[in-house]
């Protein structure tokens, strides 16, 4: 199988990871829950883990970066823990619906506002409108960092600039960009980021987390043990475990940590470097096929290594089966959990279909991909 599903999950892992999380499996305790071995071997993981992160995305506090399952969780405690009645929140068009559910929820049960910044048929934004959208009472602005869909990549630096001239929170989803792009929470002036660590981090599934920049008073989205001030009939206070009911999954996070160790012996840049000539590669092949249409700003200097298309008026379920079955190439369809990206860019009701490149990628499986696109064109246009 050809994997380039890659902006869904990263199948093809560093070795590394499997190692420690195999390693951990067998070694560690349960962090914060005895003085054992094996609890404290789970401690230094997690505690190491929360250090490079905080490193690596800049974040000023390493105790404020907080554990989650995936993004999804964290974008629902930075959003159920920061905005509530009377406020009104700036998000985008380009949003998942990690970010869109859980706002929709709030505009529902606590009356909260939202107006959304459009996208054009390419899917960028218009920088000026976050600026035009401010209201006395706007609390934040909440956003992605780069299209799920298209793989446009936002000015996150340009958007905090605007935040923070505004004294707005700045909540950003970097599920497609962390350990894609460089992220520096304090120069971008990003108040809480959220990200996941199985997709571009090259961790294992159920790991992720959300890093606070700052004094931010999140309220707890869930509540139970954390193995301290047992007595308290209210979860602590201070941070992480203000945010971190229940065990962690060491286990995960032992092969996040071998993950982090990876992209930085490896170098950000080049990772991305070489993502971005196979997804340059498979869109300059693609668009010499006649009927294709593709989606997305491929004039940008930054972008993440996606390229959705479509396939005449072929059904984009249909066209994926045909690249599953057919040619063993997996990728995907349909309407990626961005209901509104599709709505910009008028593909409601066709959906289209994904390629999206990942380190361990290589041009051989790009041409194949880009074949096989062409034969299923060919038949079908």
């Amino acid at each position: 199988m050809i994997y380039l599903d890659n902006a869904a999950t990263t199948m093809h892992k560093p070795p590394c990871v499997a190692e420690a999380v195999a390693k951990a499996l067998t070694t560690l305790g349960n962090a914060s829950r005895g003085a054992h071995d094996g609890a404290l071997s789970s401690n230094r993981i997690i505690y190491r883990t929360r250090a490079s992160l905080a490193a690596f995305f800049g974040c000023p506090r390493s105790e404020q970066v907080i554990f989650t399952n995936n993004s999804t969780e964290a974008l629902n405690i930075a959003i159920n823990g920061t905005i509530g009645s009377g406020d009104h929140v700036i998000t985008t068009c380009l949003e998942h619906n990690s970010v869109l559910r859980p706002l929709y929820r709030l505009q529902a049960e606590q009356g909260v506002r939202l107006d959304f910044v459009d996208a054009d048929p390419q899917g960028r934004v218009d920088y000026d409108q976050f600026e035009r959208l401010i209201r006395p009472d706007t609390r934040a602005i909440v956003c992605t960092h780069a299209s799920n869909l298209t793989g446009n990549v936002l000015d996150i630096g340009r958007i905090g600039q605007i935040a923070k001239e505004h004294s707005l929170l700045f909540i950003v989803d970097a599920s497609q960009t962390a350990g894609s792009l460089p992220i520096n929470m304090a120069e971008a002036g990003i108040s809480i980021l959220c990200f996941t660590g199985h997709k571009s981090m090259m961790g294992p599934q159920g790991t992720g987390g959300l890093c606070i920049n700052g004094d931010i008073d999140v309220k707890p989205f869930k509540v139970g043990g954390t193995g301290v001030q047992s007595f308290l009939t209210t979860q602590p206070e201070e941070y992480p475990t203000r945010l971190e009911a229940g065990t962690l999954n060491g286990h995960g996070i032992a092969g996040l940590s071998a993950a982090l160790v990876f992209i930085t012996e490896t170098g950000l840049e080049q990772i991305h470097a070489h993502e971005m000539r196979l997804a340059r590669r498979f869109y300059e092949k693609v668009t010499a096929i006649p009927g294709i249409k593709v989606y997305g700003d491929f004039e940008a200097k930054i972008r993440c290594p996606i390229v959705t298309i479509n396939i005449g008026e072929l059904d984009s379920a249909i066209a994926a089966d045909e690249l599953g079955f057919s040619y063993g190439i997996a990728v995907r369809a349909g309407a990626h959990c961005a209901p509104l990206m599709h709505k910009a860019l008028g593909t409601e009701e066709q959906g289209a279909v994904r390629f999206s490149f990942g380190y361990y990628n290589t041009k051989e499986e790009c041409d194949a991909a880009a074949e096989a696109v062409a034969g299923i064109a060919e038949g079908t246009i």
